[in-house]
């Protein structure tokens, strides 16, 4: 099979291709896992940490991709949650242990054995892939594969950032960054709390009306003062300075989440700009998100189903991925890249 994989971590330049096409045995599917023939997969910043370092895979070469659509092309020998030719989706959850006090609670994204797609086992930049039928997902059929595959991760984790925030429906939300997953958190927010005005930091003009199209109350840029106060912001850019800029937006006893598994650290020194009074007292608080859980993913494809939640997207061929990994770097966004398989 044609795969799109890793083989040497290293920061993103011009003219120089992180990813190689490369030819691979196709998987054998084992035990309950599924063999899915690929058909889309999108592209995500997280990818561009795997790349660079910030969170890397445990062995080269890997192959990449965590927002996979496909269809079931072999069953395992203990597999029967899924019928050949139903097409599922594969998100950033690999598997967990399932018996770990974190499992056992629900929260399997802080199991100590997590394994990511696409980080701790080939992901679908590449035409097959497997994974167990307990971490795979019916696709609804109102999406097309490639409106699918953004929702697996961009979507999912959106879904669960939006939840942390603990936002009641009339209360200012702030968006900084908006890319990927901001676009449907957006989409999200106008549909299950339409009282809810939405605030978006962004680093363009183009970004900015990009949001105001969706239905932004305001958008600005990120180091801009919001004209009201956020109960709740959600930050999903790589940077430091947008969360000290986010912070003095907020209300007493505001929330920000970060919602990113790792920060670059170009401008970290900005945190040394921290002001106590004025950025976290009264109550203030800063709250991660780790990874997605199964429920996560289930539930927003649901929800996007029912609304429906149809992401902005942006094609490439498989052998594009380098340039649509590059036009992320670079910034140069609108909604989701898609890889077409």
């Amino acid at each position: 099979m044609k795969a799109m994989a890793l083989s040497e971590i290293g920061f993103i330049q011009e003219g120089l291709d992180p990813l190689k096409l490369i030819e691979l045995p196709v998987p054998e599917p084992v035990e309950d896992q599924i063999l899915v023939r690929v058909t889309a997969c999108g592209v995500c910043h997280t990818e561009l940490d795997e790349i660079e370092g910030r969170t890397p895979p445990p062995h080269l070469p890997m192959v990449l991709g965590h927002q996979v659509v496909g269809r079931v092309e072999q069953l395992g020998p203990k597999s029967n949650r899924f019928r050949i030719g139903e097409r599922v989706g594969i998100g950033w959850i690999y598997s967990a242990c399932g018996h770990c006090p974190q499992c056992r609670q629900g929260d399997e994204n802080l199991c100590p054995d997590f394994m990511a797609t696409g980080r701790d086992a080939f992901g679908g930049y590449a035409e097959y892939c497997t994974v167990s039928e307990a971490f795979a997902y019916p696709i609804p059929q109102v999406f097309a594969d490639q409106e699918a595959a953004p929702l697996l991760c961009a979507g999912a984790i959106g879904y669960r950032a939006l939840r942390l925030t603990g936002i009641h429906d009339g209360e200012n939300l702030g968006l900084i960054g908006f890319g990927a997953s901001a676009h449907l958190v957006l989409k999200m927010v106008g549909h299950q709390y339409p009282g809810i005005r939405v605030f978006v930091f962004a680093r363009s003009r183009q970004e900015q009306s990009f949001a105001r199209e969706l239905g932004a109350y305001w958008a600005g840029g990120i180091e801009d003062l919001s004209p009201e106060k956020l109960q709740a912001a959600i930050d999903t850019t790589p940077a430091w300075t947008p969360v000290v800029e986010g912070l003095k937006n907020l209300n007493r006893g505001g929330r920000l989440v970060i919602n990113a598994i790792r920060k670059e650290g170009y401008d970290k020194n900005r945190l040394t700009t921290l002001d106590y009074e004025r950025d976290l007292w009264l109550e203030k608080e800063i709250k991660s998100v780790a990874n997605v859980t199964r429920r996560d993913i289930e539930e927003f494809l649901a929800l996007a189903a029912r609304i429906p939640i149809k992401p902005e997207v942006q094609e490439y061929p498989l052998v594009e991925a380098n340039t649509a990994l590059r036009e992320l770097k670079e910034k140069k966004i609108r909604g989701d890249k898609v890889l077409r398989i």
